[in-house]
């Protein structure tokens, strides 16, 4: 059975909601950071940090994208964004999807993936274990 991630868009998070572009962009640009650190060490370490492809198909377009990964490690996390009513609001949410051919790796990649983008988008991040991380101002 599939598992998915949530990461919420709340009262006090950086953004209200995101496109598909926006969130391909972030994960490139975390992927940079990896890159750039990778450089720092001296460390091949971008590879093993993303190990994924960004891939689209035409009936996903606009609504999801997946992460193929180049190796045997990982195999597939699906990226999705959407929305809900919640108390006469609508709330924007992107979701992380495992399938059920991802491997434990992709589980891992995935909740780290998601913890970056929730804490760098001040959100509340609803894990594939059903744990719950705010990383949005809260009183």
């Amino acid at each position: 059975m599939a598992q998915s991630a949530y990461i919420k868009f709340v009262t006090g998070s950086a953004v209200a909601a995101l496109t598909l572009d926006e969130i391909k962009d972030k994960l490139l640009h975390y992927r940079d950071q990896l890159s750039q650190t990778a450089k720092q060490l001296g460390w091949e370490y971008d590879e093993a940090g993303f190990p994924y492809t960004i891939e689209t198909k035409p009936e996903g377009e606009g609504k999801w994208f997946y992460l193929k990964g180049t190796n045997a490690l990982y195999h597939t996390i699906v990226v999705g964004v959407g929305s809900d009513q919640n108390q006469e609001q609508e709330r924007h949410f992107v979701q992380f999807v495992l399938p059920d051919n991802a491997t434990h790796g992709d589980k891992s990649k995935g909740n780290e993936f998601c913890k970056y983008l929730g804490k760098l988008l001040k959100a509340e991040l609803h894990l594939f274990n059903g744990r719950v991380m705010y990383f949005n101002p809260r009183k």
